[in-house]
């Protein structure tokens, strides 16, 4: 295998004395080539074992550490890295493990750890795969093996977390010492790094209760002396720091959860009294927590400067003399260039009263959330590439931040200057901004966001136009992108082959998927989105105002990575851009075929978003331009048109108070897109990985017609938060898994119908996976699906019993 690819480009340096340290609080995990994806699928495959996917691991521990050893940060984390996900890597450590993954103490298996996170097999099913080949089936005793833990959204990040779960005497052991080894692991290579935990309170509230009045945070006593026994192994290895993240500081926190705090703290301090903790709370600002924060026993505390940066005055005149500040003055985040004499003018004044010696300077949060290096971006238009930092970009300005802080800005004057220039240019760029998209947002009245007639009345219209069954079945949009589609797209990219070939080759995937539709009975079908890179790269590329990267890649889960487009100017639709694929899906058939876009919220949050205006008119201006071609795709005859805002509750600010704002811009803008329709024409959207109770009238609002959304891994729980409100439209609830392998039976989909139904009326109901298909194998899909409709038709069968 050839080796990894550090990616360090220009500068090194080494520290001394009365310098300003230079922290980062984590790295992505991918690798430059996204080594760890190649890896992960291979193992999964049975391609290969065990031994070479951690082989693979290593070395890209290795190589991060390398990088930033080379780029001159001194602070450097450890156990940032996962195989899938950190707060996965937590459940397992302190032995949070359901009963049904089968362990029963001692090492936890590899494949455990995967059944966690994707599901496992049934011993029918592994042996299936192990006849094809598969040497690691993930076979589980249960006869279908065992579905995933719950996912969803980290805090507002595009990035998915196993949903811990915990019941009732739950008891916690110390299962695996992953940042133990790491830390050890480094420390032979030469590297001295802090170990990164993700903190206790936050562990808690992140997980999911599985029994009714149990709260998650009375278990904090049971887990604090696992944390314990960790940081304990952690300084007799040599470790003087530790970093532990507590994001849920920056949320709304009552009396419990800061007396929570308070005791995990103390409980630290007064058994590890020499060990040094850098609390790390990131993703907004501290307001009403920052008492509790400021008072906790730890040695440092990182404050998130690019989400709060107001709160630098306070904390500044409240913290206490001996504590280190590490301040998050480089967005984490965004892949926007800093401005860095700006930045130097907030944090001289403070390095001057505290001095160097109790003041860091990191980005906002860890830079998993950014693609790696910019350099590996060739083919950027070279203008707006000059506005762009990744990680290593982001490590290198905070290196020269804080060289100027320790020496004085001549040291480093040829890259400020180059830096504020850089921001004097971006500003003033014509590719920025266009005087016509704002003359039409400054036009848009009250009456482009509300569709014509109430949904009872169109309800009515669209069932008599439609004619379709009770529990209507279709997909969520996309089917899986085989090997011969991805390749062909490369091979088109690469100007290998036409775009005559490849339009015909994406024809046949698209004329085979409706066929196929068609013979298994699915009412309503899809395309299959054979033509589409990604939801919301494809529609950012016919846009006007994004750019794309071709290495840009960033984690959303597991081994799913995406490339989020950079949107750096005003937003408009040059042409149509899905109208001649859904007419050719269309002619295809005699079944309705819907239109699939993706909606303006999750275009927005998915992007990497301009940092120079509000947001809300970001995301309106391409409001307007989604809206254009749901009319075009109505004119073209589509009877039904789903619009996806898959990321609408990501976005939710953290602070409650935040809210109101937010979802009156979103819910706005979604329905400025979907509202210049007919009546009989029917608009879906779709929702994943989301908690709704709390948003519920704020999703009643969109007005959607039908909303799809993940309800499997909840077992049909987040159906309550309709079922409460009482609303009144159509819901698709996922009734399979898709994320997982497994293939569920038809009793078991018939089981989550019926609960829906227990919830809500059937002529409400459409069935349904809970995502989109893309990412899963055709020997999966078919079965899955197939068994999909089956549980449909029994429900059909049955549905006086099913109501009562």
């Amino acid at each position: 295998m050839p080796p990894i690819l550090i990616g360090v480009s220009r500068m090194t340096f080494a520290y001394s004395a009365g310098t300003v340290p230079v922290s980062t609080l984590g790295t992505p995990r991918i690798g430059p080539r996204r080594e760890l994806k190649s890896a992960l699928e291979s193992y999964w495959s049975g391609t290969t074992d065990a031994a070479a996917l951690q082989d693979t691991a290593a070395r890209l521990r290795a190589a991060n550490w390398a990088r930033q050893k080379a780029l001159g940060i001194a602070n450097i984390p450890s156990n940032d890295f996962s195989l899938y996900d950190h707060v996965l890597d937590t459940a397992v450590m302190v032995g949070a493990i359901p009963a049904a993954y089968g362990w029963s103490g001692g090492p936890v298996p590899l494949d455990t750890y995967f059944a966690m996170a994707r599901g496992s097999q049934g011993a029918a099913q592994a042996e299936a795969a192990q006849a094809e080949g598969c040497a690691h089936g993930h076979a589980h005793p249960h006869a279908h093996g065992v579905p995933a833990l719950e996912m969803t959204k980290w805090f507002d990040t595009n990035y998915h977390y196993m949903v811990p779960e915990f019941a009732r005497g739950q008891r916690f052991v110390l299962a695996a010492t992953k940042p133990v080894e790491e830390y050890r692991e480094a420390k032979a290579l030469g590297y001295e790094t802090r170990p990164v935990l993700l903190g206790p309170v936050s562990f808690l509230r992140l997980g999911k209760a599985k029994e009714e009045r149990l709260d998650p945070l009375s278990l904090l006593g049971e887990l604090l002396p696992v944390y314990v026994e960790v940081l304990r192994r952690l300084c007799a290895s040599g470790a003087a720091w530790v970093q532990i993240d507590e994001p849920c500081l920056v949320t709304d926190l009552d009396a419990p959860a800061r007396a929570a705090l308070r005791e995990a703290y103390g409980f630290f301090a007064h058994a590890l009294p020499r060990l040094k903790i850098m609390l790390t709370p990131y993703f907004g600002g501290l307001g009403a927590n920052l008492d509790t924060a400021l008072a906790l026993p730890v040695a440092g505390l990182h404050l998130d400067l690019v989400r709060a940066p107001e709160q630098l005055r306070e904390v500044a005149a409240k913290a206490r003399a001996g504590l280190v500040l590490s301040l998050g003055i480089v967005d984490g985040r965004n892949v926007w260039r800093a401005n860095l004499p700006e930045l130097l003018d907030t944090l001289e004044p403070l390095v001057r009263r505290r001095g160097t010696d109790h003041v860091e300077i990191a980005p906002s949060c860890s830079l998993l959330h950014v693609p790696i290096d910019l350099a590996q971006e060739t083919g950027l238009d070279p203008e707006v590439k000059s506005w762009l930092a990744f990680a290593v970009q982001k490590m290198e300005e905070l290196v020269t931040l804080g060289t100027a802080l320790s020496g004085g800005r001549d040291v480093v004057l040829d890259k400020l200057l180059q830096s504020g220039a850089a921001a004097r240019a971006r500003k003033a760029s014509p590719k920025v901004h266009n005087g016509a998209v704002a003359a039409r947002l400054a036009a848009v009245t009250p009456e482009m966001a509300r569709r014509a007639s109430p949904f009872d009345t169109r309800a009515g219209r669209q069932r008599a136009r439609l004619g379709l069954p009770l529990f209507p079945t279709t997909t969520i949009g996309s089917f899986p992108q085989t090997r011969e589609v991805r390749q062909a797209r490369a091979a088109h990219g690469r100007g290998e082959l036409s775009a005559v070939a490849y339009e015909a080759l994406l024809k046949q995937e698209a004329t085979r998927a409706i066929r196929w539709q068609e013979e298994i009975g699915l009412d309503v079908l899809v395309h299959g989105e054979f033509e589409r890179n990604d939801m919301v790269q494809y529609f950012g590329e016919q846009l006007s105002g994004f750019a794309f990267t071709r290495h840009g890649w960033v984690q959303s889960y597991g081994s799913r990575y995406v490339r989020p487009p950079i949107l750096f100017g005003d937003v408009s639709r040059p042409a149509p851009m899905t109208v001649e694929w859904w007419r050719f899906a269309q002619s295809l058939t005699d079944r309705p075929v819907k239109g699939m876009l993706t909606g303006p919220v999750t275009i927005l949050n998915w992007s990497f978003v301009r940092d120079d205006l509000p947001r809300s008119t970001a995301c309106r201006q391409i409001a307007l331009a989604i809206r254009d071609e749901v009319t075009n795709l109505e004119a073209a005859g589509a009877a039904m048109i789903q619009i996806d805002e898959a990321a609408i509750r990501e976005g939710l600010p953290l602070r409650r108070a935040d809210w109101e704002a937010y979802l009156g811009w979103a819910v706005e803008s979604f329905r400025l897109c979907a509202s210049g329709v007919r009546d009989e024409t029917q608009i879906h959207t779709h929702m994943c990985y989301s908690e709704f109770n709390d948003i519920i009238a704020a999703i009643a609002a969109m007005d959607a017609d039908v909303i799809s959304i993940e309800t499997s891994r909840s077992k049909m729980e987040l159906l309550d938060a309709f079922v409460d409100y009482r609303y009144p439209n159509e819901i698709g609830p996922g009734v399979y898994d898709i994320h997982a392998p497994r293939v569920p039976p038809v009793a078991e989909m018939v089981d989550l119908l019926e609960k829906a139904v227990r919830r809500l009326a059937p002529a409400q109901l459409w069935v349904n996976p809970d995502c989109g298909l893309k990412t899963r194998q055709w020997d999966e899909v078919r079965p899955a699906l197939v068994n999909m409709v089956a549980a449909a038709h029994r429900l059909r069968e049955r549905p006086a019993k099913a109501a009562q």
